[in-house]
């Protein structure tokens, strides 16, 4: 690439297991050596996903979200950790995989995102995103790898939907599930209007065979990072052997050829990709609508709504 458009570095960092006493070192590595900075006293919305308390394991661990907040902290950051679950609090989700106790040592505690404002989609519709979110100095988004049993399989981009608040999540696939294509469009467009500052993936022990929710571990050793969620996404893709004719979101960034869908834009620091084995890794052959059906979406209120007061 020209020396005026350069290209996007990507750390990958093997790193065993979440206990390792290597793994603040790794995430400080991580965010500085894709050249992140951040100042003293700016308001950072670290967003993990916590998408469920069912299965931890469908969640961003806690050691690599704690790792990332004592980072901030020693800069002087002053820090919300936050995310928009698909049912319940953030801090029902982050009680039931063991982050908030870690949280509170640094005088913290997890919130969800709220404060729904309407964002215009290219297509002529609207979607409710969190002005929590909207209203940080910058984001750092923090997204598990999973299999996903609609889009294959989901990282950077995709956690991002997770600013849109509430119910509205699930009520956009059933608004534009129907329309080859519209979902993709909406999660980049909600991607793109963040206030994004850095990505860092736990892909230590990803969710593969199937997910977002149900699938089983797999030992990666992988902790990778970048300014930018698509150039990410594209090294996890190609880590995984997968393409943009099996993966609708990277087909549709590649379309409007937004930064970093190509493998020609990513720069590896730290260690090369060819480190790390992936072959066993399965992603689900068989896909569910990207629609939710009426009944389903109904039944997906009143639990999220009763969730609150379990």
């Amino acid at each position: 690439m020209s020396s005026n458009n350069p290209k996007v570095p990507v750390a990958f960092f093997r790193i065993l297991e979440y206990e390792s006493t290597f793994l603040d070192t790794a995430v400080a590595m991580t965010l500085e050596e894709c050249g992140f900075k951040v100042n003293l006293g700016t308001k950072v919305l670290v967003k993990p996903n916590l998408v469920s308390s069912k299965n931890p394991l469908a969640c961003t661990h806690p050691n690599v979200t704690l790792s990332l907040c004592r980072y901030l902290k020693d800069c002087g950051a002053q820090i919300t950790v936050a995310d928009s679950p698909g049912y319940g609090s953030a801090a029902q989700v982050s009680k039931a995989i063991g982050m908030t106790d870690g949280l509170k040592k640094m005088g913290l505690k997890p919130k969800s995102l709220g404060r729904p404002t309407p964002l215009k989609l290219s297509f002529g519709e609207t979607i409710g995103i969190s002005r929590d979110a909207l209203e940080s100095d910058m984001i750092i988004n923090v997204p598990k790898l999973k299999a996903h049993g609609q889009f294959v399989v989901t990282g950077a981009v995709k956690n991002l939907f997770g600013t849109v608040v509430g119910f509205r999540k699930a009520y956009a696939h059933t608004r534009f599930g129907e329309t080859p294509g519209l979902m993709e469009k909406m999660i980049i467009e909600v991607a793109q209007s963040m206030p994004l500052a850095f990505n860092l993936m736990d892909a230590i022990y990803p969710m593969h065979e199937t997910g977002p929710i149900s699938g089983k571990p797999y030992s990666m050793s992988l902790l990778a990072g970048s300014t930018n969620p698509f150039a990410l996404d594209t090294a996890l893709y190609m880590l995984l052997g997968l393409s943009p004719k099996k993966i609708l979101l990277w087909r549709e960034t590649a379309q409007q050829k937004i930064r970093g869908y190509d493998p020609d834009h990513i720069k590896y620091v730290i260690e090369p990709p060819d480190d790390f084995d992936t072959t066993d890794f399965k992603v689900p052959e068989q896909l569910s609508p990207m629609e939710f059906e009426p009944v389903r979406f109904v039944k997906g209120r009143i639990k999220s709504f009763l969730s609150r007061f379990g």
